[in-house]
């Protein structure tokens, strides 16, 4: 059986091989049309040593090549200006700022926190604005998504959660502690819950959703920076017929095309990525939808307390033995 989005194999250039993309700028300029472009060009054995070594030199260094000129990439790459200008024709471009151009409109989203986060700093008394727009920003956010949950969708998705054969729930880089928080807390309700991405990272991910089927359902949870391994993930468990459920910041995320179902949560923040805090106010939303939604869950709520009793503190096993 075929891996999920399991690339298909091919011989390429050794400096093709020793491309390996570590953070997720780099890993998303590689993704796109332009980072695609360079990747085959380090495949392609026909490509001469110093066009190589300007492909590799962007794919590694995506987000500096962006502030760099032509002269200084030349140098990084150990080549000429004039070979610059050339490999970009080569591209389709113009020349080589009209490259750049289009490489900064890639990275433009995984940079605008950077950019919050600079606008900020040249503020006077930057640490308070900061503190204070950052606590006015969660505030608006969880009043917003209070404002807009859509509690009916809200109480479908709890239901179908409920009848689910196996709930799969996947979140990746900060989304992960929140897919975490909401296994932990359907765990108790559910017939059987999948953290997919608990450890392992991505191919471990796929390998636990290579099963799942038309009575699964998937929660995927991610926001700015946009996880592309939660996209091809999500895509992936649609194909296979599983119900999915999109926890995400816009109707515009790449999210939402891949789900069945829509859950929004504001995320704004003035400096960091994304704010996590409606995220949070939605999953607890959700789980208290599950809970009540039974007479069952109650049930089985006061079961757990019983099970777990002992190990809560309550004054009398606090107080410390003489």
């Amino acid at each position: 059986m075929k891996k999920p989005n399991q690339a298909t194999t091919r011989k390429s250039s050794p400096a093709a091989n020793n491309v390996r993309p570590g953070g997720s700028a780099d890993t998303a300029f590689a993704q796109s049309a332009l980072g695609r472009k360079l990747m085959a060009t380090l495949s392609d054995p026909a490509t001469s040593s110093a066009n190589c070594a300007v492909a590799e030199q962007l794919l590694r260094n995506p987000v500096r090549a962006t502030a760099w000129g032509i002269e200084e990439l030349a140098a990084h790459a150990h080549t000429s200006a004039a070979t610059l200008s050339r490999f970009a024709r080569t591209l389709g471009y113009s020349g080589f700022a009209a490259m750049r151009d289009d490489m900064a409109q890639v990275l433009q989203g995984m940079l605008q926190p950077v950019e919050k986060l600079r606008d900020v700093m040249l503020q006077p008394n930057s640490k308070s604005v900061a503190t204070t727009q950052s606590l006015e920003s969660g505030l608006n956010n969880a009043r917003t998504t209070a404002h807009n949950l859509d509690t009916a969708a809200l109480a479908d998705i709890s239901e179908r959660l409920g009848h689910a054969r196996v709930v799969y729930i996947m979140g990746f880089g900060v989304s992960s502690h929140l897919a975490a928080m909401l296994a932990l807390d359907l765990q108790p309700f559910c017939q059987h819950v999948v953290n997919v991405v608990e450890f392992g990272g991505t191919e471990v991910a796929a390998g636990r959703l290579m099963n799942i089927q038309s009575k699964d359902l998937l929660l995927a949870i991610s926001f700015p920076r946009y996880a592309q391994d939660a996209i091809q993930l999500a895509s992936y468990a649609k194909d296979r017929g599983a119900y999915v459920v999109a926890l995400t910041d816009s109707m515009a995320s790449p999210l939402v095309p891949m789900a069945n179902s829509t859950l929004l949560a504001a995320a704004t923040h003035p400096v960091i990525s994304s704010s996590s805090v409606s995220a949070v106010l939605v999953i607890e939303a959700l789980v208290t939808s599950l809970m009540v939604s039974k007479k069952e869950y109650l049930q089985q709520a006061g079961r757990l307390t019983e099970a777990i009793s002992n190990y809560l503190y309550t004054p009398s096993n606090g107080r410390k033995k003489r």
